[in-house]
């Protein structure tokens, strides 16, 4: 029964009878209801467990519980030790090897492993395809199929199958022969033991995948080794290629790998002759893969709203999905720096040929950088508004995901220890999320002796007052509050775009009035010579009227804002509310008592006891009051009262999300609402999403929401009336 399943593999009909078979197995005792032989219950428990973990670890898609699978393969391993004679090599029980590898062997490839050629644009991509055209002896106006799919960035391996078998695994290496990592492969849930290649005539093949770890299973990976004291990994990638070279297999097996097949590079019959002539695209072999049970890249749209891999029409069709992946990549839950473009008919493939270096029928779309290597020349250390003081690395210039990074922060003394960072050391840097510039590592092997120490300053390198460690922070202060550079940084954030939102008074012209001596204090601002600005180059009369309408504006804000834009340490956005629901007016405040102020929920002890201090400083009272005789609101408004917390709102418990281009309201004005309202502000479209709120050109999340069944769909008028 077992082995006629498992020839059938994976169709509807096998599937329901190996389910059957699953619960027959689970819940009926060896021997009965027939006279079953231990050597056909394995048999039995062999084909439904492989059939389960190709649910779980190709498609991410399982039919029973963990626990049902933990049950199964216990059964499994309790015959297999009662009857020894019985394990095979290909059994889900032996997977992770006891035996440590004491020397990594070098094997050859069956054939060449070649590199792809990259390109980086749409113009690459046109002279890719008419460079095909020529090989291929193709008239210029004629349309080629390509494949496409995710360039995936971890460690790639080679698999060789022999009677249905695996029999070897290694890595790339120089392309010609790599390093043997048969041990460690087989501990990949997602690679088969066995696949019945044998349906197809085919005896013996090598199929071409890339070892990979899941990004949420990176992050626990990295977690667990911080706990333990251990160094953590720069990246799923090096995480990745490293397990697949332990020595001992069950470590390779804690580090989460997984593996996509993405080619089948050589098929042969029992007589060694090639079957690939019977396969007429690369498309058909993939489709192949997947029905033996490899995990190969899907063509039903997953977490990016794309489908892994795509057939294309033309090379206009590939650009679009290459450009689309690049601003999608991020959803992706697998690191990929790129897709490639495959020639999709082999015949065209062997027409196209090949260089020593890569084929001549394939080339790799790269996305932007996220990574590179320059020099950290120097460290600036800045003060910010309240005080912190954060080490900016100045580095050599050096382009990432489309900009020049010149500076990068290093966060506090601690990151700069841990990391062992130098003046003069290559770095390799980072864009994370393709925003913010980080510096991953020091590249130390690169080291000439020239190098040296970041020393962290003891005094702060504007006023040269003392710095102060507090013992819950990793941060160095300066604790004198007419610092000028915490003078000036104050004024930036006063009239940020989250505090007082005051257009056309950013940072360069903030710092251009207090260079002229304009601006000294938050108050400064609004008592501003609107005439003196008109004067100024590259302002005039409109210009200054502007500002001073957008001042004017920002006087009436609710107090939450205000309270915001005084930079009290921890003082956030939705602290801020929370506080100004609580009074008539801001100078109340000053009343208060500490245990007044912890009185309120998520308003905490270090919090409370920093507004008691703001409250409680003459300076800060006389700069209010002044503020309010120059017009700006201090009384609470109508906003302020809005509920502040998620269990007032009328959308508590719900989560919501904003699609499309909304009418009234900006996307952050509408989240912001909602996030008043009590809703919870979510991603993306899953299960757990309870509102979708749309706008003009909804696209993918609307579809995906009216699929479920189960989200409300709002129009932005309904938004604003249940609010």
């Amino acid at each position: 029964m077992a082995q006629s399943l498992q020839i059938a593999m994976y169709t509807a009909e096998a599937q329901r009878a190996l389910y059957e078979l699953s619960k027959v197995l689970l819940y009926t005792p060896q021997g009965a209801p027939s006279d079953e032989t231990a050597a056909e219950r394995i048999e039995n428990l062999r084909s439904v467990i492989r059939y389960h973990e190709w649910r779980y670890y190709a498609l991410n898609d399982p039919v029973i519980s963990d626990f049902e699978y933990d049950q199964l393969y216990k059964q499994l391993e309790a015959l297999e030790r009662q009857h020894p004679e019985l394990i095979t090599p290909d059994s889900p029980t032996q997977r992770v090897s006891s035996d440590l590898i004491e020397e990594i062997n070098q094997v050859a490839h069956l054939t060449p492993m070649l590199s792809l050629d990259n390109s980086y644009d749409a113009r690459d991509l046109l002279d890719f395809d008419t460079s095909v055209k020529k090989l291929a002896a193709l008239p210029p106006d004629s349309v080629v199929e390509y494949a496409v799919e995710p360039k995936f960035d971890g460690g790639t391996i080679a698999l060789v199958y022999e009677n249905d078998r695996l029999t070897r695994a290694a890595t790339r290496g120089n392309g010609l022969v790599g390093d043997e990592i048969t041990a460690n492969i087989r501990t990949v849930r997602s690679v088969p033991l066995q696949a019945p290649f044998s349906q197809y005539g085919i005896a013996k093949a090598e199929l071409r995948g890339e070892a990979i770890i899941r990004k949420d299973v990176f992050e626990k990976i990295n977690a667990a080794r911080q706990a333990a004291g251990e160094s953590l990994f720069a990246n799923p990638r090096n995480a990745a290629t490293g397990g697949l070279r332990m020595k001992d297999p069950k470590e390779a097996a804690s580090r989460g790998l997984e593996a996509f097949v993405y080619q089948l590079a050589y098929a042969a019959d029992a007589q060694g002759q090639s079957v690939l002539e019977h396969i007429p695209t690369h498309t058909d072999a993939l489709n192949m893969l997947e029905q033996l049970g490899f995990k190969a890249p899907s063509t039903q749209p997953g977490p990016t709203d794309l489908p892994e891999r795509r057939l294309c029409r033309g090379i206009e069709e590939v650009i679009a999905f290459c450009e689309a992946w690049q601003e999608q990549r991020d959803a992706y839950p697998y690191e990929i720096d790129g897709m490639v473009v495959k020639v999709n008919a082999l015949d065209l493939q062997e027409r196209c040929g090949s260089t020593a270096h890569h084929p001549r029928w394939a080339v790799a779309f790269k996305f932007k950088a996220r990574q590179a290597t320059t020099r950290l020349r120097d460290v600036e250390f800045q003060v910010g508004k309240t005080g912190a003081v954060t080490p900016v690395a100045k580095l050599e210039p050096v382009q990432l995901a489309g900009v020049t990074i010149q500076n990068v922060s290093l966060h506090n003394e601690d990151f700069i220890r841990s990391k062992d960072i130098r003046i003069g050391d290559y770095v390799l840097v980072e864009r994370a999320g393709d925003v913010i510039p980080y510096i991953v590592k020091a590249l130390d092997h690169l080291r000439d002796g020239s190098e040296r120490p970041i020393e962290y300053p003891r005094n702060c390198p504007v006023c040269h007052s003392p710095l102060v460690k507090p013992e819950d922070e990793a941060i160095w202060r300066c604790e004198n509050a007419n610092c000028e550079a915490q003078i000036l940084q104050r004024m930036i954030f006063h009239a940020s775009k989250h505090a007082m939102d005051i257009e056309g008074l950013g940072e360069s012209t903030i710092t251009r009035f207090y260079q002229l001596g304009w601006l000294r204090s938050i108050t400064d601002i609004y008592r501003l010579d609107y005439d003196k600005i008109a004067q100024l180059e590259g302002f005039g009369e409109k210009s200054a009227a502007n500002l001073r309408k957008a001042i004017e504006k920002a006087k009436q804000n609710p107090i939450h804002r205000l309270l915001h834009s005084l930079s009290i340490h921890h003082l956030g956005q939705k602290s801020s509310k929370l506080l100004a629901a609580q009074v008539e007016h801001v100078l109340e405040l000053a009343n208060w008592d500490l245990e007044r102020y912890q009185q309120i929920k998520d308003i905490g002890p270090v919090l409370a006891q920093n507004i008691y201090n703001f409250f409680h400083n003459p300076h800060n009272l006389e700069m209010l009051r002044t503020m309010e005789t120059l017009g700006v609101n201090l009384r609470q408004t109508p906003e302020d009262r809005r509920p502040a917390s998620a269990a007032e709102g009328p959308l508590v418990g719900k989560t919501i999300l904003f699609t499309g281009t909304l009418s009234t309201l900006t996307r952050e004005q509408a989240e912001a609402r909602a996030a008043a309202a009590g809703a919870t502000i979510a991603s993306g479209v899953s299960k757990n999403l309870n509102i979708l709120v749309v706008g003009e050109k909804a696209g993918s999340k609307l579809r995906k929401a009216q699929e479920l069944g189960t989200v409300e769909i709002w129009t932005e008028a309904e938004f604003l009336e249940r609010i």
